[in-house]
């Protein structure tokens, strides 16, 4: 299995627009970050998790011709905004199957209203065969079993996803006991790291790290990360030695 890191910043990316933090002026390619998102393939299946903004320039990028399957996070524009630009895969593949919580769900369907559309439809608008991921409850794509992960975003439920010993989570702050039952024996954990700051919804590399050690992975990559957390070459050199701050267009096997 190989995971491709399509995004690896916060919902601004990096550079901010506008913005004069010396990160964003770095020429380093590593320090800049594309919304966050990462592409799964084994030799018969490509599954795409979440689909923000950057989601064209992501696919172009990348060589991604494939998608078997999109799984979604969460609702938050960082995640979703870049639905639209599925239609390629429309029109090579049909409907694509897409995997998320019914709250998402039925807030992407206000959204994104004529996607959604059962009737009269635009022509040439995207399709998707939805999905119902209910917690607790594994599903399967291809041959791999898809095991959700609750975790909370603050107040918000947010779902990770677990397969074979790969783990995806972002946009972490807490997580409950019985769910990092789900994470044991995992070779590749991907978590969200977003500064050295405290911040209310998101893990900091101090708690980031923490988490890891309670893991307690073979590898980990920290991901979402902010302009504020430091010039990239200067936080790996911080890091312990099986932690890595993912960059976009990294690609890992395991």
């Amino acid at each position: 299995m190989r995971i491709y890191f399509l995004g690896t910043g916060t919902s601004q990316g990096i550079p901010v627009i506008g913005s004069q933090h010396p990160v964003c002026q770095s020429t380093n390619l590593k320090d800049r970050r594309l919304r966050v998102s990462v592409w799964i393939r084994t030799e018969n299946l490509s599954i795409i998790i979440d689909c923000g903004p950057d989601f064209r320039q992501q696919m172009l990028t990348s060589g991604c011709i494939q998608m078997d399957a999109l799984l979604l996070t969460h609702e938050h524009a960082d995640h979703t905004a870049g639905l639209d630009d599925i239609r390629p895969f429309n029109f090579k593949q049909g409907a694509i199957p897409f995997y998320a919580h019914q709250r998402v769900i039925q807030n992407l369907k206000k959204r994104f209203d004529y996607i959604f559309e059962t009737e009269n439809r635009y022509p040439g608008a995207p399709s998707v065969a939805i999905h119902e991921v209910v917690k607790d409850q594994f599903f399967v794509i291809g041959s791999k079993k898809i095991i959700p992960i609750e975790v909370m975003h603050g107040s918000l439920p947010v779902l990770g996803y677990r397969i074979d010993d790969f783990a995806y989570l972002t946009d972490v702050k807490t997580i409950e006991v019985n769910e990092i039952d789900k994470l044991k024996n995992l070779e590749v954990l991907v978590i969200n790291a977003l500064r050295e700051e405290w911040h209310e919804t998101h893990f900091n590399l101090e708690e980031a790290l923490a988490f890891i050690t309670l893991i307690n992975p073979k590898r980990a990559y920290l991901t979402h990360i902010s302009h504020v957390m430091g010039f990239h070459d200067d936080v790996q050199d911080k890091l312990p030695k099986n932690v890595f701050l993912a960059y976009d267009n990294l690609e890992i096997t395991l």
